[in-house]
């Protein structure tokens, strides 16, 4: 026995040294390539995520239209950023779980453990979570799915069926809602079945103007026309008309009064105060040029034009 022990201690440093120069260079050699490729993919994330980034920079010095609608789409740096960040840290997170977790099976086998029936076991509780997490994993997927799409981002208006409000926190399971009475929505992924986005795009402001019957449309039309001229001028509106309005003409006829429609293509949600603003300066207008206002009550006493005198627009614009 004392030969045998002597034995084996002396060709113990030789049978480290097959070790270290077989099973160990092996198992250096995997950790050093996962690092290495989980390093490369990590920067080509990074470089992808800084270019989207970058491309939408060039927007902001374009056209008043395709500026404000580059801020509409979610095209300005602001909202790519937050969007390409959160897609980037997703990536990068799956690209290291799965390396280190290849490279780690790829040790074991090299160790010659057998890793078998520990993958085996490992697919019976990953089904057995898989069933109990399966609504976890649908608003993940669900969240992905959003922010590739862009279907709509923080600061948006929108309206996912259970609630209307403006997106105040988008994560990968939940999305935040705070309503017009100031209520929090908390609203998990995988239940949003569609989404209404007030704030993608453009917006369009309608305005009727009521006139009464018997005088020149042409004339009349030609006063609306200058109002809006002058609105789609104003430095105030340069950032929420996307295009110069359009009088449409008569839109309808109903007893003894004619309506104008006005169209206007406007910044997301903005198109409530152009309405606002179109009736004020056509109201002023039609004022001015004498344009008279249908007979809403007529033979009530105090009514425009009940006592025969020609009413004024004013109040029915």
């Amino acid at each position: 026995m004392p030969d045998l022990d002597a034995r084996a201690l002396a060709a113990a440093p030789e049978l480290l040294t097959d070790w270290l120069l077989t099973v160990g260079l092996r198992i250096l050699l995997i950790v050093v390539l996962a690092v290495l490729l989980r390093w490369v993919a990590l920067r080509g994330i990074s470089r992808l995520v800084r270019r989207t980034v970058e491309s939408g920079e060039r927007l902001r010095d374009s056209g008043r239209a395709a500026r404000v609608l580059a801020t509409a789409t979610g095209a300005m740096n602001e909202r790519r950023v937050q969007r390409t960040e959160t897609l980037g840290s997703v990536l990068r997170s799956i690209v290291t779980v799965l390396v280190y977790g290849v490279a780690a099976l790829m040790v074991l086998d090299v160790l010659r453990v057998p890793i078998g029936p520990a993958l085996a076991s490992a697919g019976v509780a990953g089904v057995a979570l898989g069933f109990g997490a399966q609504s976890l994993v649908k608003d993940v997927l669900s969240g992905m799915f959003m922010l590739v799409e862009d279907q709509y981002g923080v600061g948006d208006v929108v309206d996912v069926g259970d609630a209307v409000g403006t997106v105040e926190q988008v994560t990968l399971r939940v999305t935040k809602l705070r309503d017009g009475s100031g209520v929090a929505w908390y609203i998990r992924n995988g239940e949003i079945v569609r989404v209404a986005n007030k704030s993608q795009g453009w917006s369009t402001a309608i305005v009727d103007l009521p006139v009464a019957m018997g005088q020149d449309l042409d004339r009349v039309q030609q006063v609306v026309a200058e109002a809006v001229q002058g609105l789609y001028a104003d430095e105030d509106f340069r950032e929420l008309l996307l295009e110069e309005p359009t009088v449409a003409g008569v839109e309808q006829v109903v007893g003894a009064t004619v309506t104008i429609r006005v169209v206007a293509k406007t910044a997301p949600n903005e198109h409530l105060g152009v309405q606002r603003a179109i009736r004020e300066r056509v109201l002023t207008a039609f004022e001015a040029a004498g344009v008279r206002a249908p007979l809403p009550y007529p033979g009530v006493p105090g009514a425009p034009g009940a006592s025969g005198t020609p009413g004024t627009i004013a109040g029915t614009v």
